[in-house]
């Protein structure tokens, strides 16, 4: 059953299948079209189907709004006008999508003891509840977490990773769902791949149906708020430093291009092959990262002190994609 208003859900009904059937359906552009209707109804109650008013009411700015959450909120609607103009049943006029910025944030440098700490807080996750729920989360994030951090995969991609696209015999993952309308493929470490497996047969125990290889019920997946809760609960259980979700895959780009470090000719190779593995359009925004280099001192430092190791004490870390919890 439908959750759009009557005069409205013909239209937006029919624009959801033909982007569905196009490839180019995102389930977070699902609720910003409820969001929108809902406003459609709030304000003008008497008017039936999509006006121009309301487009243009919907569409601005709105008071402490970032540029970029402006555009996420409104792109869709913009598309779904565009839609409706070229098959002739509106005449409205779309308005300017606001240009996307670049996050002027510098991204958090994560250390190797920081790691340890945040993978050894996700590895003891406890909870007072029994429910089948709760249970799953405990086996979720530990492995939902160390697939961000040794893929490089967007939150995003890995909330919405349907069970069918994760091939655990060949270790491929097929990334649908993906920024804008690529598809991709990530390989994934041996290492990861034995976890992921041992987790798919503990979490076919609750979920045997699962439509989603990370489930929050057997037909659904966890928004990226409860992503960023859960998150931040296990970085700051042990981190005093300020760290977000994205600073994994941050942390895997950097990691990867440090690495390569006097590898001549074959760095060019490397990077394309990163850049594709990430699901980026333009090898451009794959260099975007290295652009910002929080490794880089490590890297001269190393190059250039010789006696650097001996003011520090060696500190020795266990592997992080092994210490798991036992499911």
């Amino acid at each position: 059953m439908s959750t759009f208003s009557v005069s409205r859900q013909d239209m937006l009904e029919a624009f959801i299948r033909f982007r569905k059937a196009s490839g180019s359906w995102n389930e977070d552009y699902e609720s910003r079209f409820r969001r929108f209707d809902r406003y459609c109804s709030q304000r003008y109650p008497a008017v039936c189907g999509i006006t121009q008013e309301m487009v243009d009411g919907w569409c601005r700015r709105f008071p402490n709004e970032t540029n970029n959450s402006h555009r996420t909120r409104i792109y869709i609607i913009i598309d779904l006008i565009r839609y409706l103009n070229a098959r002739e049943q509106t005449t409205l006029v779309p308005p300017p999508a606001p240009r996307q910025e670049h996050c002027t944030g510098l991204p958090h440098p994560i250390s190797e003891k920081e790691l340890v700490n945040f993978f050894r807080a996700c590895d003891h996750l406890e909870s007072r509840e029994k429910s089948i729920r709760a249970r799953s989360k405990a086996m979720v994030f530990p492995v939902f977490f160390r697939l961000l951090y040794s893929s490089g995969m967007r939150a995003k991609e890995a909330r919405m990773l349907l069970a069918a696209d994760v091939d655990l015999h060949n270790g491929i993952i097929n990334i649908r769902h993906s920024k804008g309308n690529g598809q991709h493929y990530v390989a994934l470490h041996d290492t990861m791949l034995s976890l992921m497996r041992r987790y798919d047969d503990a979490v076919r125990t609750l979920y045997p149906e699962r439509k989603y290889f990370f489930p929050a019920g057997n037909d659904s997946y966890f928004n990226k708020k409860i992503i960023s809760k859960y998150f931040r609960r296990f970085w700051d259980a042990q981190n005093s430093s300020h760290a977000v979700v994205y600073d994994l895959r941050h942390h895997y780009a950097i990691e990867n291009i440090n690495a390569w470090t006097g590898t001549g000719t074959e760095f060019y190779d490397r990077l394309t092959y990163l850049s594709k593995s990430m699901g980026h359009a333009m090898l451009e925004s794959t260099k975007y990262y290295y652009s910002l280099v929080p490794g880089l001192s490590a890297i001269l430092r190393e190059q250039t002190e010789a006696g650097f190791n001996e003011i520090l004490s060696e500190v020795w870390y266990e592997n992080l994609l092994t210490k798991v919890k036992t499911f």
